[in-house]
């Protein structure tokens, strides 16, 4: 019989709370779109709502319809009692990794990663942009598992020192304070021989994101009309959500970043890194990766096709 994922561990911090899985129930259609953070999440859930949408008119930003399920922030029964009204096919955005979600074979996985180092860059304008008032709510929300979610201290050489080399969570490598980059999308890896996971490259989508699209409309068995393809890529390209990032993450996000919308939707761009990280950095950087299976670091870092 063929091994499949299980849960070996529960995600629970100032963040997550893996455990709010436990009560959904799962469509046969359902698309899950699971990333660490700051690796593509946002930009997944656009290509995914225009090709399900491909006329444009999406009911709603992707905050709405397509809910981050274990973040604590979000009351869990109006998570689900708004998943439950949806008539469409939906699309639920996951942080947790697979070894800490329910697994269903009629689900499917779209898992999208980034080179690490592109992640912390990006990572550095999401944590240094919170509001004074989403910290509070974060840390004082009962159920917090764990010490607090410390605030940004603007030091970029101490917070990569602290990213990349303790980890949250035991069993994981890096991420702190959050929770680890690295080591999330291997927890898919591990099971990409699987017909309903797929694995996803930030840098591949940025190279052909047409293609990409349509593989992932294949994969997903969506099927656009050929007419409409054209805007359907051009709605999920970086400088046309740019336009208007509020219709992507909607108006209330402006309760937990400084400058809202425009600040969440930020750069779209890789290799910020270089002249930021110095050799020390990419000495430790690298040493983090030697902790991974060979295929997958090589995979993590630049993309291109799954073996």
């Amino acid at each position: 019989m063929q091994d499949l994922p299980k849960i070996e561990h529960d995600y629970r911090n100032h963040h997550l709370d893996s455990i709010r899985w436990r009560w959904f129930e799962p469509r046969d259609d359902d698309i899950i779109i699971a990333t660490s953070y700051k690796a593509g999440t946002t930009f997944m859930q656009t290509i995914v709502g225009n090709l399900l949408f491909p006329d444009g008119n999406l009911p709603g930003p992707a905050s709405f319809i397509s809910p981050w399920l274990d973040f604590r922030l979000f009351p869990l029964e109006l998570v689900y009692e708004q998943l439950e009204a949806q008539e469409y096919r939906r699309y639920i955005k996951t942080h947790t990794p697979l070894d800490g979600l329910p697994y269903y074979e009629n689900v499917k996985y779209l898992c999208v990663t980034r080179d690490p180092r592109d992640v912390f860059m990006s990572l550095l304008n999401y944590w240094g942009n919170h509001t004074d008032e989403f910290y509070a709510a974060m840390n004082s929300l009962p159920g917090r598992m764990g010490d607090e979610f410390p605030i940004f201290s603007g030091d970029i050489k101490a917070t990569w020192r602290d990213w990349i080399t303790r980890n949250w969570f035991d069993w994981e490598i890096g991420g702190f304070p959050y929770w680890s980059h690295l080591s999330y999308a291997l927890t898919f890896w591990n099971y990409r021989h699987l017909p309903n996971i797929k694995m996803i490259h930030f840098n591949d989508l940025l190279a052909d994101l047409d293609g990409q699209m349509r593989g992932i409309a294949d994969y997903l068995d969506i099927d656009v009309p050929e007419e409409y393809w054209p805007d359907v890529v051009k709605r999920c390209r970086f400088d046309e959500v740019k336009k208007d990032p509020s219709k992507v993450v909607g108006e209330n996000i402006s309760f937990g970043f400084k400058g809202g919308a425009d600040t969440f939707i930020h750069k779209g761009t890789n290799g910020r890194w270089v002249g930021v990280l110095d050799e020390e950095d990419l000495r430790l950087y690298d040493e983090a990766m030697a902790k991974l299976p060979q295929d997958y670091a090589q995979w993590l870092q630049d993309g291109g096709d799954v073996a």
